[in-house]
């Protein structure tokens, strides 16, 4: 439960910082977290035992996020999108996994979903930052 709790305090500070201090691809990122994290966790609570089975909902929430991400990446001109969209391919993996081997361990299957998600917080986070210092990813770094 403090992991949970930790995590959702976590998604609302970037979030936050996002809505504040971000452009528009910092922005979308904050949204598309906040949004899928709302709506797994709601389709998790409806079910007494979780990642037990493929959770068919979630892997439809991730591969939504995932082409969010790619978008993203796609179209902006900054570096990190990709780091974000790269880490959700990797999380994304993990139904791939319960797919292949039914009987992976419960705990195993929403570790493999979950872990990265704090990784991609980071990167969002580290984003703004950069960009309001004027370090983009893709441009030199302007002197004074």
């Amino acid at each position: 439960m403090v992991r949970v709790l930790f995590y959702f305090l976590l998604l609302i500070g970037v979030a936050a910082y996002a809505m504040s201090r971000g452009r528009r691809d910092e922005r979308l990122a904050a949204i598309t977290c906040v949004v899928a994290s709302v709506a797994s966790l709601a389709l998790l609570v409806t079910r007494p035992a979780y990642y037990s089975g493929l959770e068919l909902g979630v892997a439809v929430i991730d591969l939504i996020t995932l082409g969010t991400f790619v978008w993203i990446a796609l179209r902006s001109s900054r570096f990190w999108p990709l780091w974000v969209a790269g880490l959700q391919l990797t999380s994304t993996t993990g139904h791939i996994l319960k797919m292949i081997e039914p009987d992976l361990l419960p705990m195993v299957y929403a570790a493999s979903l979950a872990s990265w998600s704090y990784a991609i917080l980071l990167i969002i986070a580290v984003g703004i930052w950069r960009g309001q210092r004027g370090n983009f990813d893709t441009e030199p770094a302007t002197q004074s």
